[in-house]
């Protein structure tokens, strides 16, 4: 008894030493990555500055880093870099929200309903693969040169692709758990709010993640066409003066924009996962 409790005692050990190993491996890797991401960003910037201070490239045209910075703080001063930002904010938040709605609706709908699917299927097919700067014209016509044209063409770019996914995953749960509530008595309305939506919470998650990216893009791609201010409005506005500060300066507060709301939405699908 004695030498197996040594014996256990011993593999314990090993095991955690070697679990500690991983450990300690998968940080230096990890730091290692983080070093190498920021050493290729650092060193960009960098070239790019001293492109255009020595005249390799054309201030004007291209910018640089310093010019972006001063051009921020200017914009910064008198208030119009939180306005465009907070418009083009504002018109994704809106839209994301509205796709997470109706995709999670519709997707529900044809779970439902299999013959409303069936009908379905083939239009949401070629409305998700249709260009949808193809439509951003026809929706100015519709709705006017304004704010609703903007997340409308925005919806359009996300909501197809979020009702596929969302009642593909939704058809593909386990035919066991369902004949499980069937017998012992439960409806689909149970099986919908027991089965269907938290084992499918995960792929909710991972929708909402790819939406605030194309939301995003939906809102860029309606403010080239129908908008007073935003990023877009400021991106299309400073090409056509040729103020190229203000084009790269809007599309690097996009980058940092998508990345914070990337970032959010991974962040809290993390602790979901560890409250599970």
């Amino acid at each position: 008894m004695m030498t197996n409790n040594k014996k256990l005692n011993v593999d314990l050990t090993q095991i955690s030493a070697t679990h500690k190993k991983f450990l300690e491996d998968y940080k230096k890797n990890r730091t290692k990555v983080k070093i190498a991401q920021w050493t290729i960003f650092l060193a960009f910037i960098a070239l790019w500055e001293l492109s255009t201070r020595l005249g390799w490239l054309n201030a004007f045209i291209f910018s640089s880093p310093s010019r972006v910075i001063k051009t921020v703080v200017e914009m910064a001063r008198d208030g119009s870099l939180f306005y465009h930002s907070g418009i083009t904010l504002l018109e994704t938040f809106i839209s994301f929200a509205l796709v997470i709605i109706i995709g999670l609706l519709f997707a529900i709908l044809l779970w439902w309903n299999d013959n409303v699917a069936k009908v379905m299927e083939p239009y949401l097919v070629i409305l998700n693969s249709l260009p949808k700067t193809a439509l951003a014209p026809i929706f100015i016509v519709w709705l006017g040169n304004n704010m609703k044209t903007i997340i409308v063409a925005a919806i359009s770019v996300a909501v197809f692709g979020s009702i596929i996914t969302l009642y593909s995953n939704f058809q593909s749960v386990e035919e066991d758990k369902l004949k499980l509530i069937y017998t012992f008595g439960g409806t689909k309305k149970d099986i919908l709010f027991k089965v269907i939506l938290p084992s499918n919470f995960p792929t909710i998650l991972s929708v909402m993640k790819v939406n605030i990216g194309l939301s995003l893009v939906g809102v860029i791609i309606g403010e080239f066409l129908a908008a007073k201010a935003g990023l877009g409005y400021l991106i299309i506005y400073g090409s056509q003066v040729f103020k190229l500060d203000w084009v790269i300066m809007s599309i690097v507060i996009l980058c940092i924009v998508a990345t914070g709301l990337y970032g959010i939405l991974s962040y809290a699908e993390k602790r979901v996962k560890r409250c599970k």
